[in-house]
């Protein structure tokens, strides 16, 4: 498997885009550069490229479900228990991005027009409830969704 590829994936909330190449994902969606991407980690052991939790919330962080987190550095991550874990695990991360234009509802035919291979499993893809995000401070964390 190559990770400077597009892979469309259903995810534990929504079908997404995932790669190892922010560039390829930011031409997929038509969006900035220069515009972070989220990482989706299947091992938090791999977190330490992205940046430092803070202690108070690291137990918060090891049990969650369904949330993406911002970092005091500015950086998000997802630590992924869903079916997609799976996946990631050929990888160990990646970048990831919901398969949708910017402000639109899922398109089965659009994500499948621009991305480069198509990971489908027997359900389909679908766009469930939003994940959660929440912004870890040092102190205090903020609900963001």
């Amino acid at each position: 498997m190559r990770g400077d590829l597009v892979y469309l994936v259903q995810t534990d909330t929504t079908a997404g885009f995932l790669s190892r190449s922010p560039k390829r994902l930011a031409q997929a969606k038509s969006r900035p550069e220069t515009r972070p991407f989220l990482k989706a980690l299947c091992r938090l052991s791999l977190l330490h490229d992205t940046g430092r939790v803070p202690n108070r919330f690291k137990r918060t962080v090891r049990r969650s479900k369904k949330r993406t987190f911002i970092l005091p550095n500015g950086r998000s991550f997802r630590y992924v228990h869903g079916r997609h874990r799976n996946f990631l695990e050929k990888f160990g991360w990646c970048y990831s991005t919901s398969a949708n234009r910017h402000g639109e509802p899922f398109d089965a035919q659009y994500a499948k027009e621009v991305c480069d291979v198509v990971v489908e499993s027997k359900e389909g893809f679908y766009a469930a409830e939003a994940s959660q995000i929440w912004r870890l401070g040092r102190k205090k964390r903020i609900k963001i969704r």
